[in-house]
């Protein structure tokens, strides 16, 4: 595994050539953090030595509070919905609450469900879970496909281990999917819940993307606050898993976990986080006074206006110079576009084509899927540059298009 910031094969940041990989806050927007960062450095550093906080100190198991309340209450509001504080677990982003799910949660031989095109470095964790088994799952326009994924759990259900809550897990990206852009209907984040509590499986939600909304009607329904603990048969099943990496700053690795009381629980006694106490404890005391100074919003904010702005020019070009055989639904919200090519289209050779002819390159299908499949559809992330960087590259992958299908 190779990360784009380890520039191992061509730097991100290289003028001659632009990456439409990159899913990340661009260098334009990130500048905007220094000045906020050091304000809430500088309210942090002055509460420190007026309450003796135990900021450089090893911080509780699940978070210090006033981050945890902080972050309940910025939530609530974003989502639309309670966010309560005693749901939740500070992580050092979303990739570390994964491994925290896979390695607490989890039966060791367990079964790991996963949509057919998937984000990619989360599939490639669960391939070094050697003892467990990756079940790919069909993938429609309005999410997976809740028929096959029923019968598939049945299929493979079995006993877990005393020590383990779970025997299967569904790895969900239910708000502003990656790669496709698509977010799960009602009707099936419904179905899911169903499901998971009739098979006991855990639904673990990559949220990272929710709160990144394009229209005016607010972020869609986390798929966590379907799993209702009004419900006469609810014990909690499903975690939303979220990250500052994609709202804030990737470079602060700070996240949370969004957990039901039982999950919790497991997490708090959990040796991988109580050996260290509170993870990443320092950040999330800058990230609380961020918070409360309402910084953090306003650089959501901005990023929301960028990444739309983006998006809209993204789609444009694209509706404007692919022909109608190309596919793509423009997505309400998030990171990407997944354009789907004729079946026997070869996006692979397609996608080297582009770098070597003109100087651009995004992430073909097969490294989203278990099977190597989707040869025919390539993701393009639309934020890491600015609009007249990426309408360029737009354009001139379309004129790719154009001379690679003579």
């Amino acid at each position: 595994m190779k990360h784009l910031f380890d520039f191992s094969d061509f730097n991100v940041y290289d003028s001659e050539c632009t990456n439409l990989s990159v899913g990340a806050p661009g260098p334009d927007l990130l500048t905007q953090c220094c000045e906020i960062f050091k304000k809430a450095t500088e309210h942090r550093m002055n509460y420190e030595k007026e309450n003796n906080s135990f900021l450089f100190q090893y911080g509780p198991t699940l978070g210090i509070n006033d981050f945890r309340e902080e972050l309940s209450a910025f939530l609530s509001k974003e989502y639309g919905s309670e966010v309560r504080k005693n749901n939740l677990v500070l992580t050092s982003g979303a990739t570390n609450g994964l491994h925290h799910i896979l390695t607490s949660l989890l039966d060791m031989n367990g079964v790991i469900f996963v949509d057919e095109v998937t984000y990619m470095i989360a599939l490639e964790a669960f391939q070094t879970f050697s003892g467990m088994k990756i079940i790919p799952l069909p993938f429609q326009d309005d999410g997976v496909d809740v028929v096959e994924l029923r019968k598939l759990v049945k299929a493979h259900k079995f006993s877990p281990h005393p020590g383990k809550l779970f025997w299967g897990f569904y790895y969900a990206i239910p708000t502003f999917h990656n790669p496709t852009g698509v977010t799960l209907s009602v009707k099936k984040c419904k179905e899911l819940i169903k499901i998971a509590r009739e098979f006991d499986i855990l639904i673990s939600c990559d949220d990272v993307y929710n709160l990144l909304h394009y229209s005016s009607e607010g972020s869609p329904k986390r798929l966590f606050s379907y799993d209702n603990p009004s419900d006469g048969d609810y014990k909690g099943h499903v975690i939303s898993n979220g990250s500052f990496s994609k709202i804030l700053s990737p470079g602060i690795r700070i996240g949370w976990m969004e957990c039901p009381k039982r999950i919790l629980e497991v997490f708090r006694l959990s040796a991988i986080i109580t050996s260290g106490g509170s993870i990443n404890n320092y950040t999330s005391g800058i990230v609380t006074s961020l918070l409360q100074l309402g910084l953090a919003k306003k650089q959501l904010d901005i990023y929301s206006a960028a990444y739309q702005e983006r998006m809209e020019a993204v789609c444009a070009i694209l509706k404007e110079n692919l022909p109608p055989e190309v596919k793509f639904i423009p997505p309400s919200g998030g990171y990407f576009v997944w354009l789907t090519f004729p079946a026997s289209f070869d996006a692979v050779a397609f996608n080297q084509f582009c770098l070597e002819q003109h100087k651009v390159i995004a992430i073909a299908g097969p490294r989203f899927s278990a099977l190597k499949g989707h040869r025919n559809c390539l993701r393009i992330c639309v934020v890491f540059h600015d609009v007249a960087t990426m309408s360029n590259a737009v354009r001139r992958l379309c004129q790719a298009y154009r001379e690679f299908s003579r």
